[in-house]
């Protein structure tokens, strides 16, 4: 039986690695790239501030060809979907015929993602999908992987919490309401080893950074203000 050929939209924090190793299982798929979107400007991965070194040496150590999607700093939606679009065409070009990711519960974001890939045939893996994120983390660690806060959403963090190594007990101290994955956008993180891994990604944890931004104007935004805070720790390869 052939197998799908697949690219996995990789964010490289814990999340996707879980999704992955799933999918690696799953002898319907062949994942045969991981995409990801950097912000051209500063060479870092978007959203997650981390340099794009890393996520090179990342995907080395996965052993799966990288793309990179770089976008401008201050990227509107026109330019983002005009950016996928064009990626996506390229990537249906060479074959593929599915894209995974690893959401958990955001229906929103998958009913995007699943209508805007059905426009140009691609259909849509979610190998983690509707999990209870409590059990997938402690699946995750079970399983050996390891992974390091980089950004946080400062109405739940301060400073010292980026920079933390996730382990059994980071759940037992996350306040109210934030989810245990932070699926709600309250916290990312870079996996730097795990059975997915040839090798652990070496770095050493540099500045904190403070960034202030202005908050999307939606029902559904984490901050009912104008602005909104994130709380950034560099990891130096």
């Amino acid at each position: 039986m052939s197998k799908h050929k697949t690219y996995f939209n990789w964010s490289t924090g814990k999340d996707s690695a879980l999704a992955l190793y799933h999918l690696l299982q799953d002898e319907n798929f062949s994942v045969d790239k991981l995409v990801t979107t950097v912000n051209s400007h500063y060479n870092r991965v978007s959203m997650h501030g981390l340099r794009n070194e890393l996520l090179v040496a990342q995907t080395n150590a996965i052993n799966i060809p990288a793309s990179l999607i770089e976008l401008p700093e201050m990227s509107s939606m026109e330019v983002y979907e005009q950016k996928m679009t064009e990626t996506i065409s390229q990537l249906k070009n060479e074959g593929f015929t599915h894209s995974a990711f690893g959401d958990i519960f955001l229906e929103d974001l998958k009913s995007y993602r699943e209508i805007q890939l059905k426009k140009v045939g691609i259909k849509t893996v979610f190998p983690i999908w509707k999990r209870d994120t409590k059990t997938l983390l402690t699946e995750f660690l079970d399983l050996g992987f390891k992974t390091i806060v980089v950004c946080a959403n400062s109405k739940y963090f301060g400073e010292d919490f980026v920079g933390t190594i996730i382990d059994k007990h980071f759940i037992e101290n996350l306040p109210e309401g934030v989810d245990a994955c932070g699926e709600n956008g309250e916290f990312h993180t870079f996996c730097f080893d795990g059975p997915i891994f040839n090798n652990p990604i070496e770095f050493t944890i540099g500045e904190k950074v403070y960034r202030e931004y202005d908050n999307p104007n939606t029902d559904d935004s984490i901050c009912k203000s104008e602005k909104y805070g994130v709380w950034y720790c560099d990891l130096v390869p």
